[in-house]
């Protein structure tokens, strides 16, 4: 009769740390601004990204100029969110 093979000691394969998590407006001095575009709902072309709402505003008067029947458009604004464990 053979000896069993000898076991390997078992080790942890992950940590887990379980808590709270918090999620909010990333206001940090570093953060990336908050971006405004305007979107034509009726051929989906879209603004370049500004950081001032009126200048993305602007851009959907050019747009219905050059395109008297787009009468519907979007805002997308992108923001920057943060998440930290409590």
């Amino acid at each position: 009769m053979t000896a069993p093979p000898p076991r390997t000691p078992r080790t942890p394969r992950a940590v887990y740390r379980y808590g709270t998590w918090t999620l909010a407006p990333d206001r940090e001095p570093d953060a990336e601004p908050v971006t405004y575009a305007m979107q034509c709902a009726v051929c989906e072309e879209k603004s370049d990204p500004q950081e001032d709402l009126a200048a993305a505003q602007t851009w959907t008067f050019r747009h219905a100029g050059r395109h008297p029947s787009h009468h519907t458009y979007r805002e997308v604004i992108t923001r920057p969110w943060r998440a930290w464990m409590a």
